[in-house]
């Protein structure tokens, strides 16, 4: 092989490798910006008072907020929390971002019942999450030692 193919064959690969590296960026920007919307319009609920099988302003149950809030960036959710919670991929606590969707599984006089939220923020080890408290409306909480104890798991629809 001369030098001048040589110089051909490096120069065609090095831009294919430039190339592939923008494109591999443009996903990673269309894929932040729909993590973006999602967390927003979740946070766009903060406030509204709980109300079971709500889907507004004037009141909204977890599984509402999470369904509305993918439904925004195109992405369809079952209703329910239990429903929600078979979409995805599962991931530990330590691989969680934010537009993650945390399960939890409480139980109550003999009744076991599903909550969900979506992650808003990852830093050191600090989550923060916002749901639809039954006893607080939509809140944006800490994920904390009680919290910890009721997860079931988190799931990723953002891929």
């Amino acid at each position: 092989m001369n030098r001048n193919t040589l110089i051909i064959i490096t120069l065609i690969t090095f831009s294919m490798a430039i190339v592939s590296r923008y494109q591999v960026l443009g996903q990673n920007r269309k894929k932040q910006k729909k993590i973006t919307l999602a967390t927003n319009h979740a946070k766009s609920f903060i406030g509204t008072p709980y109300r079971y099988g709500g889907n507004s302003k004037n009141g909204i149950d977890c599984s509402s907020l999470i369904q509305q809030s993918y439904a925004i960036i195109g992405i369809k959710m079952p209703r329910t929390a239990q429903e929600q919670a078979k979409m995805g991929n599962k991931k530990g606590e330590g691989g969680v971002r934010p537009g993650d969707i945390v399960y939890f599984k409480f139980k109550q006089k003999r009744e076991k019942w599903w909550h969900t939220g979506m992650v808003t923020y990852v830093d050191k080890g600090k989550i923060k999450f916002v749901h639809a408290s039954s006893s607080r409306g939509v809140v944006e909480d800490t994920y904390n030692d009680y919290y910890k104890k009721h997860t079931k798991y988190f799931r990723r629809v953002i891929n």
